[in-house]
């Protein structure tokens, strides 16, 4: 079968449909999970689907090829990726989601657990291997049963999650499959909610679902100016992640929301191990020091932080982009909207939700930067930006993912993309000269490297 490698990335598999990713590669997908999943004696997967115009064709596609190897499906129809990742977490112990997340509406893709793990890596390429040779293996005993499990994820959120008090939020879906979901979630949380495109529609026609970036958010930030709502969350096309704004139009970035959450789960969890990814600010460490636990930096990647969270039986987990990983009362999973659901439970303990997060440790920073490179440059690039390095005491150097260099009052970071052929820059200090100078450094250091590097703004 002739496929298009690019198709296949790091944690997923995701391209433009139809010209890289249609129906007869996800049935081809369906053939070949089926027959893995069956090997390693998972007879049942879960599917789901986001709101892109091209899911149910994907779907049933999909759904096709699991059943034509043998495999009983639960689908669970459209729902958000983490309902998904709640059906392979209390019905089955694997699934797919087709889902183009955060992509323009032209793309899709899938996000898969097989046997309780999030693949990625060399499991994707070998599910590419197979699709390519057709060694898959049709086996009768195929089947499909329709479960709507939304009604039992929001009673589990509902009686886990309790407010002190009810607060009023707005709560922005993009147009993205959150809208079927997260405004009921909140209202039976006892919130009253002021929605904002909460209709399904893999058009985006107001704007596209990735809170990641300041443009989407600026709705959320009207309508707080303009009624008493004190908070506002806005989700992203899959549901999995989740921007946070304050009465005053701030955006509380995720290694700021990660300091609230580390604070709380440790005071039920003493000692322990919270972990977050090399983007994250240099404020988080010392906070969760401070709070009696134990922090540990790690590689960028939900699915490697979900590896890593089960290595270290860890509580609480984070992303820089926004995937937050509960472990403690919930599945380890990462949820925007049961993160947004014990956020809230924590600023309901205060009369003043917004004095709580502008409270949060701050510092100087950019935001994710990019600079484009050919196909598979970034990574020889930043072996050669680690061979270059030449920083003097204090500068502490960490080479777990890229080059991230710690000086007493700020770092910076240059990685390699695992999902796109860029280099990913981010810079931080405790005071704008401080700032400004690590900038200096590590962009002088860049040059020296590539020099015709163009920093531009994240795609993300």
């Amino acid at each position: 079968m002739q496929l298009n490698a690019a198709i296949f990335k790091a944690y997923d598999i995701r391209g433009i449909v139809p010209s890289a990713l249609n129906d007869g590669v996800a049935e081809a997908l369906g053939l070949a999970f089926g027959t893995i999943a069956l090997r390693q004696g998972e007879r049942t997967v879960a599917v789901g689907r986001d709101g892109r115009l091209s899911g149910p064709g994907l779907s049933s596609a999909l759904i096709r090829g699991l059943t034509a190897a043998g495999i009983e499906v639960i689908d669970i129809g459209l729902a958000t990726t983490p309902m998904l990742y709640f059906a392979a977490a209390t019905l089955c112990r694997s699934g797919i989601q087709v889902t183009g997340s955060h992509n323009p509406k032209d793309y899709n893709g899938f996000k898969m657990v097989l046997g309780g793990r999030a693949i990625y890596g060399e499991d994707i390429q070998d599910l590419r291997r197979m699709m390519e040779a057709q060694s898959h293996v049709r086996q009768d005993g195929g089947r499909v049963r329709r479960v709507d499990v939304l009604a039992d994820y929001t009673a589990r959120i509902v009686g886990d999650v309790k407010l002190a008090r009810p607060m009023k939020v707005v709560v922005d879906c993009g147009n993205g499959v959150a809208g079927a979901s997260a405004p009921a979630l909140f209202r039976a949380l006892g919130c009253e909610v002021i929605e904002l495109f909460s209709e399904v529609d893999g058009n985006f026609p107001n704007h596209h679902p990735d809170p990641s970036k300041p443009e989407n958010l600026q709705d959320v930030i009207r309508v707080l100016r303009e009624t008493d709502a004190e908070l506002g969350m806005a989700f992203d096309g899959d549901g999995d992640r989740l921007g946070i704004v304050t009465k005053d139009g701030q955006n509380i970035f995720p290694d700021r929301q990660m300091v609230l959450f580390s604070q709380d789960v440790l005071s039920r969890v003493p000692g322990g191990n919270i972990l977050f990814d090399v983007k994250c600010s240099q404020r988080l460490a010392p906070a969760i020091e401070a709070a009696g636990g134990v922090p540990h930096i790690y590689k960028t990647g939900h699915s490697l932080i979900k590896a890593r969270m089960k290595e270290l039986d860890s509580p609480l987990g984070g992303e820089m982009s926004g995937h937050i990983f509960f472990k403690e009362r919930w599945y380890g999973f990462d949820d925007g909207s049961y993160a947004g659901a014990r956020l809230l439970e924590i600023l309901s303990r205060s009369p003043d939700a917004n004095a709580v997060l502008n409270a949060l440790p701050s510092a100087h920073s950019t935001p994710e930067l990019n600079v484009a490179c050919a196909e598979g440059e970034p990574h020889p690039m930043v072996d050669k930006l680690v061979s270059l390095a030449r920083f003097d005491a204090p500068a502490r150097v960490s080479t777990i993912d890229g080059l991230r260099v710690d000086w007493p009052d700020g770092f910076g970071l240059i990685r390699a993309s695992n999902t796109t052929p860029v280099l990913v820059l981010r810079f931080e200090g405790h005071t704008p000269e401080a700032l400004h100078r690590i900038e200096g450094a590590m962009l002088d250091l860049l040059r020296q490297a590539k020099p015709d590097a163009v920093v531009g703004a994240s795609a993300h």
